[in-house]
């Protein structure tokens, strides 16, 4: 059974009747460019053919319930406590339990926030949602962000809000930031709500432009592999704000809005001005702007098998000088790249989560066997590797 099919039948389960229609909204993989979303910087993610599923149906009161495949039971409250729900950000009065309705309910409630004009939203009715996914959770390919694309583009369509995917992918990190407390920025939703087949998203979090960039793997026989180390980590938790703090404690020293108006060349003169903890964080997120602006050029002008390097260097950045890698992702780049890979790095957050490695398509069944192999004799758990493809954006399935 698809998990198109299933949230289908788990609507079915919760209602006693078929849905109204199925939405969904896939996953990401970055491909370069990370914790630089939250700085104004640059950003290079596709959209992956993972994609998590709400079926959804209207209700004739003002409630609103949801339901997963993974809850142990439905939640449900009136719109009129959504507000209430998340009164400051990462603060819920919802039970540990039902955390995961969150994403959900934080979307209804931040969708309603940004289409109500002054005579409100003249459809916002009760609704019942089912959301299944086949985005591998807590592996940094955003299945958050599916979660709240899913939801947005449903209850966008059912109560006749008229938001563009722009002001969704707003709307998704609002949910995100406000209601889950995760202090994220906004390229997994807009990855999520924009992508394109075969291409890569060069995102600009300042402005919001967005333009796709071609990667033309089949073309060049080449394939990326997501290597989920199966380490699961949380946005919520204090290595991620961590991080975000001292980019804004950076960008303070150095008097400017944020990092993304800091040049490399800017560097030497901001090593003197800070401790060396906030220096590194800050020349992380320094060059790896300039490293997405290198590889949409390289792509561009040589296609995907030039970007190789660049990669790499980013996973050396973010495990030396932003230290969000792990011992399971160092291991599963090194061995990527001793079996052949052109390129690898850490993708997503870090502390755990998914590596991805930019491989001939030949040798993709050796790369992924020598991972494996490492793992083992690292005493590590095993891998779970799989090949991905820039697949379409969010969209109603039914």
């Amino acid at each position: 059974m698809t998990a198109q099919d299933a949230a289908a039948r788990l609507f079915q389960e919760l209602t006693g009747h078929a849905p109204d229609g199925v939405w969904s909204a896939p996953g990401r993989v970055n491909l370069i460019g990370e914790h630089t979303d939250y700085n104004d910087g640059f950003v290079l993610p596709f959209a992956i053919p993972h994609r998590t599923y709400a079926a959804v149906g209207m209700r004739a009161d003002g409630r609103i319930r949801v339901t997963s495949d993974h809850a142990e039971h439905p939640v449900e409250v009136a719109f009129a406590d959504l507000t209430a729900l998340f009164p400051k950000p990462g603060d819920t009065s919802l039970r540990v339990a039902d955390a995961w309705a969150a994403y959900p309910l934080g979307v209804a409630w931040a969708l309603r926030a940004a289409s109500t004009d002054a005579h409100g939203v003249a459809d916002a009715h009760g609704v019942d949602i089912a959301i299944t996914s086949d985005v591998p959770v807590g592996a940094g390919l955003s299945s958050s962000a599916a979660i709240e694309g899913a939801t947005a583009s449903a209850l966008n369509d059912a109560w006749n809000a008229d938001l563009d995917r722009k002001a969704l992918a707003r709307v998704g990190r609002r949910a995100e930031n406000e209601a889950v407390g995760a202090p994220t920025g906004i390229m997994d939703q807009m990855a999520s709500m924009l992508g394109e087949t075969d291409s890569a998203l060069f995102l600009d979090c300042r402005t919001l432009d967005a333009v796709p960039v071609a990667l033309g793997m089949a073309d060049a026989a080449l394939e990326i592999l997501v290597i989920d180390t199966r380490v699961t980590h949380a946005h919520s938790t204090g290595g991620y704000r961590d991080r975000r703090d001292a980019c804004e404690r950076g960008a303070a020293i150095m008097g400017v809005p944020a990092l993304r108006d800091v040049a490399v060349h800017d560097l030497e003169r901001a090593e003197g001005l800070m401790d060396d903890v906030t220096f590194r964080r800050v020349r992380h997120i320094v060059t790896e702007n300039q490293r997405v602006l290198d590889t949409v050029r390289m792509l561009r002008e040589h296609g995907a098998r030039g970007i190789g390097d660049l990669l790499v260097v980013s996973h050396v950045s973010m495990r030396d000088d932003f230290e969000i890698s792990t011992s399971e992702l160092d291991v599963a780049v090194e061995a990527s790249l001793a079996a052949g890979a052109l390129g690898a790095r850490m993708t997503g957050g870090g502390f755990g989560g998914a590596a991805i490695a930019l491989v001939e398509q030949d040798a993709a069944p050796a790369v992924s066997q020598a991972v494996t192999a490492a793992f083992a004799a690292s005493g590590f758990a095993a891998p779970h590797i799989f090949p991905v493809t820039p697949a379409a954006g969010a969209r109603r399935d039914a």
